[in-house]
């Protein structure tokens, strides 16, 4: 199986990821590399390198290769940057990160999917991920400034605390708006109280759910 795996993932890159545009070596190298397969159900791993969302249970998906992709090219990540993940899921998007990048501060609001995504990215011995339980609207304001945010599900308007928590000239990579009228937002801190918006493109996540 691992000589397939490694040929449908290497057939993602170049069809679902070089051809829509993406430029970025290092995010290219590591999408070849990292073992997606891993990261969902058994049941549904003859989906892991298709083009699209795969379900990994509790109402969450795993996001398709080409918009995490897209996403993390979008972040302009360096070496020694430090990341805030809102929304652990299955743990992908985070070992993309913390291939790129120093650290990863990783939350999740539902155990059981925190506890799988851990378990397979520590079995893959990645040592710079920090994992925390805990509602991704108030982000983790003891660890801020991030210099990189990257939001994986999509609130109706962004999050104040996430803001707040960006670093100056960090970047902001969220989706935002209601299910079916949803846009991927690229935010700039400029200074102290000034943010630059870019709309990137249309898009459809899971919600962000708040906890109250």
């Amino acid at each position: 199986m691992k000589d397939e795996y490694e040929f449908l993932r290497k057939e993602m890159v170049e069809e679902q990821i070089l051809y829509r545009g993406i430029k970025d070596k290092r995010v290219i190298e590591v999408m070849k590399k990292i073992p997606r397969h891993l990261f969902i159900p058994e049941s549904k791993r003859r989906f892991a390198y298709e083009d699209g969302p795969v379900e990994i249970g509790f109402g969450q998906t795993i996001s398709q290769p080409y918009i995490v992709a897209y996403m993390t090219e979008q972040l302009e990540l360096d070496e020694n940057n430090k990341v805030l993940e809102i929304g652990t899921g299955s743990g992908y998007q985070t070992a993309v990160l913390a291939s790129m990048c120093k650290e990863v501060y990783t939350i999740e609001r539902l155990p059981q999917l925190l506890e799988k995504a851990k378990s397979i990215l520590e079995e893959l011995k990645f040592k710079n991920i920090h994992f925390f339980l805990g509602d991704g609207w108030k982000g983790l304001p003891d660890y801020a400034p991030f210099d990189r945010i990257i939001v994986t599900a999509a609130p109706e308007i962004v999050p104040p605390a996430l803001k707040e928590q960006l670093a100056v000239d960090g970047i902001m990579i969220i989706p935002v708006g209601p299910m079916y009228n949803q846009v991927l937002l690229k935010i700039i801190r400029k200074n102290k109280n000034n943010f630059k918006e870019e709309v990137l493109e249309a898009v459809r996540f899971v919600p962000l759910v708040k906890d109250f």
